[in-house]
């Protein structure tokens, strides 16, 4: 597997980045990709581990030391048909992830894990450069039809598998463009756009039928659609975001930040009926939140031409090594600084936000913080105490709101009469992802949550099986852990 001492021969090597001052003039990836030499050496690190953990940290069980072995060997097809048995959109992935697979890697226990994300995006992209990528229709049709509601990363694997198994589908979804937050929440300069649609003409070449500006629960009734097909699957996102409840937090300036991205990705698709402006341009901006969505707000930010970025996190600043109380292979909740990060924004942890402040127009003019510690009582949860005497006020003519989600819009679920928990995530069976209605499935963020998009096309996968199952008796689409290696 791979070369038996290549862990000790090749340090660790991912792709360079664009320098910080020409990649924010434009909104283009900034990625400088490998040579092909230093591709096979880092497939070359992949140890013969015997129990690869690999495996199990991937939410889609990837073939990681197979197709690694692949890359070292030059055999770019092979890896690419290894890739794809276990994951529709390598593509989305390889850029998006934040690869819970390498903190699982067993070469990660005392050394740089294998760089397995960026192998995973350069067998993809060599797949579609040499052509190797091509539709799969369905060489017969059962004749079942079967709604797919949401175009985010777990519907689109939940209607390519469904395809595939010779149903019908059509997948629809309320925005103009597919894609989900895939196309409206993750910037351009970490993914651009014809990334999606050059798979969406896959999609479509193999018979998947799209319907956009179409919102289900508002243009057309859910239980009308539930009448007219066979299955429906809801594949939305957690799309209902955590609000700041604090004095000021309606004063014009406060934004929430997925309405600042979205705007911003159809900026860059040339939409000019983009409503009410929000722009970062000449502006002192604080982003509250310290995840992936903080970070997007802040290289957004930067390309605007903000005065200054500032980013709150109401956490205690982790350490860039992994915690003790979470070992190896369990994903550890260390400080992870992003490209974004390294462009200009100045980061402050321990912080939380009291009050904005408005001037006499009811524009946004700066904000009060306090800094917060966290007291941890064994077998307890942590509680959050206010540190006397810090408050603080910041200048701001801008706040955007990156805090996560709370739940699934209900529209849908309410029509359908569908069950949910506290977290308005839908209930359904783990068994086969069934709700209460019977033909009625649910994959994705909808059932378990705000999550990655690795577990999105995870979930539209197992979703698509057991789909199969209801409709024809039996499946032969895979389960996670049973790739098939089809031809990509």
């Amino acid at each position: 597997m791979g070369k038996i001492t290549g862990f000790l021969e090749f340090e660790r090597k991912i792709e360079d980045y664009a320098p910080v001052e020409e990649r924010i003039k434009n909104y283009k990836e900034f990625t400088q990709p490998l040579k092909e030499t230093e591709l096979k050496n880092q497939g070359a690190r992949c140890m013969d581990c015997g129990v690869p953990f690999c495996h199990s940290g991937c939410p889609l069980g990837n073939l990681i030391p197979d197709f690694n072995d692949a890359v070292y060997k030059g055999k770019w097809e092979k890896a690419a048909n290894i890739l794809h048995s276990t994951n529709n959109f390598p593509e989305f992935t390889g850029r998006l992830c934040p690869a819970p697979c390498e903190e699982a890697c067993v070469l990660g226990i005392n050394e740089d894990p294998v760089s397995i994300e960026n192998i995973e995006k350069n067998i993809v992209e060599t797949a579609f450069s040499k052509g190797w990528i091509t539709a799969q229709p369905p060489k017969t049709r059962t004749g079942k039809t079967v709604a797919v509601i949401g175009s985010g990363p777990a519907g689109l694997a939940t209607a390519q598998q469904l395809n595939r198994a010779g149903h019908l589908v059509t997948v629809f979804e309320r925005d103009a463009k597919v894609g989900g937050l895939l196309r409206y929440g993750i910037p351009d300069f970490k993914m651009e756009k014809n990334v999606i649609d050059r798979r969406l003409e896959v999609l479509k070449e193999e018979g998947i039928i799209f319907k956009t500006n179409t919102h289900i629960g508002v243009d057309i009734d859910a239980n009308t659609l539930k009448e007219n097909f066979d299955a429906v699957v809801l594949s939305g996102g957690a799309t209902v975001r955590r609000n700041l409840p604090i004095k000021g937090a309606d004063l014009k300036g406060v934004v929430q930040a997925m309405d600042f991205l979205k705007q911003n990705n159809k900026r860059v698709d040339g939409i000019t009926d983009l409503g009410e402006e929000i722009k970062a341009t000449n502006k002192d901006v604080i982003v509250i939140g310290g995840g992936d969505t903080g970070s997007d707000c802040i290289g957004t930010s930067i390309r605007h031409g903000a005065n200054s970025v500032s980013n709150f996190e109401i956490m205690s600043k982790a350490t860039p090594e992994r915690p003790a109380d979470q070992p190896w292979p369990f994903w550890p909740m260390r400080l992870r600084t992003s490209s974004s990060h390294k462009e200009g924004a100045e980061r402050f942890f321990s912080i939380s936000t009291k009050e904005f402040i408005g001037d006499e127009k009811g524009n946004l003019k700066g904000l009060i913080t306090a800094e917060v510690e966290w007291i941890k009582t064994p077998g307890q949860r942590p509680t959050l105490k206010e540190v006397p005497g810090t408050e603080k006020e910041w200048k701001c003519e801008l706040v955007l709101l990156a805090m996560g989600f709370t739940g699934s819009e209900m529209t849908v679920a309410q029509q359908l009469g569908l069950e949910a928990d506290s977290r308005t995530n839908i209930k359904a069976s783990a068994k086969n992802y069934m709700t209460n209605v019977p033909g009625v499935f649910v994959a994705g963020d909808q059932r378990r949550g705000q999550s990655l998009i690795v577990w999105a096309i995870s979930e539209g996968r197992q979703a698509a099986h057991h789909v199969d199952v209801y409709l024809t008796g039996s499946s032969t689409l895979p389960l996670k852990g049973e790739g098939d290696l089809p031809r990509v």
